[in-house]
């Protein structure tokens, strides 16, 4: 008897959590992770971000094999005139440009330059704003206030303007240009560590764990860290599409890669602009690129977002 009323029981505690959200009618309870992964399988718009990303992945890691030609190869540089430049034909899909190079083959290659620039910049400004959000988060006191007016002073900057100031001051190189757009990630990450480190410090489990004599550091970084990261994984994911659009729009102003040979969508925008009037096409190409790129991780990113956060667990 007391079996059947503790399984008719169970079945409206499971019935009442499906429809929050949280498990699948006719299922047991599931880990938050895989909760997560069943609503972004049923979000249109997290397919329709997915499928970008991965196709952009894919066309970067491939490149090589997918790639028709060599981009660096001026192989219509006989037939471009002032003021005509050859369009699609066989063997070059979208045209070429004012070198006479395959605008589709550099255009896969760009996508190359994008996704490192956008994973390494946003990698360095997670790495640096997580460790000012731990020191903060996790200490309080004077440590938070001096972590946090110095988080509040970058904040004050325009993020672009910063960043243009950054490569500007370590010069016109890959790596500067990296470090400059991690420089604009570092407020975020650590503002939204440092938040959701200070809701997971005063909660039951943390106080128990104090109560019982458990180590600050264990505490910290055994516990309240890791409960802390999904808003952190969810800002990586939308962070990459600005640092995409931010790394074309410096390398637009010149302030990218100094071999401008080397496809990159930035530096084919603004190279784009001197045949803008005949050509316009040149531009276009990499402008969808940019485009498409940052909507898919921007979808992605919003759609994992709420598949994590309670509230939108209906």
């Amino acid at each position: 008897m007391s079996a059947a009323l503790g399984s008719t029981r169970r079945d409206k505690i499971d019935e009442l959590a499906a429809r929050a959200g949280q498990v699948p009618e006719g299922g047991g309870g599931v880990s938050l992770a895989r909760s997560a992964f069943r609503r972004l399988r049923r979000n249109p718009v997290a397919i329709l971000g997915a499928v970008i990303v991965v196709a952009f992945l894919l066309v970067a890691a491939l490149a090589p094999s997918l790639a028709p030609r060599d981009p660096l190869e001026q192989a219509l540089l006989s037939e471009v005139r002032q003021g005509s430049i050859p369009g699609s034909r066989d063997g070059f899909p979208l045209g070429v440009d004012q070198l006479g190079r395959d605008v589709l083959s550099r255009l896969i290659y760009g996508s190359r330059q994008s996704l490192l620039i956008g994973v390494v910049s946003t990698v360095l400004g997670a790495v640096v704003g997580m460790a000012l959000g731990v020191l903060a988060g996790a200490f309080g006191g004077w440590v938070d206030t001096v972590v946090m007016r110095f988080v509040d002073i970058l904040l004050s900057i325009p993020g672009l303007l910063m960043a243009i100031s950054i490569s500007v001051l370590l010069g016109q190189n890959q790596y500067a240009l990296m470090i400059a757009i991690a420089v604009t990630q570092v407020p975020v990450f650590a503002r939204l560590l440092r938040g959701s480190m200070l809701s997971q410090r005063d909660s039951d489990y943390a106080l128990a764990a104090k109560a019982l004599g458990v180590k600050r550091s264990r505490i910290v970084l055994g516990h309240v860290l890791p409960n802390s990261l999904s808003p952190v994984i969810v800002q990586a994911t939308l962070s990459l599409a600005t640092a995409i659009i931010e790394a074309a729009a410096l390398s637009f102003l010149g302030l990218g890669d100094p071999d401008i040979s080397r496809p990159e969508w930035g530096a084919m925008l603004s190279s784009a602009q001197a045949v803008l009037s005949f050509a316009p096409q040149l531009a276009v190409y990499p402008a969808l690129c940019i485009i498409v790129v940052a909507l898919g991780f921007t979808l992605l990113g919003e759609s994992l977002r709420e598949a994590l956060d309670p509230k939108f667990r209906r």
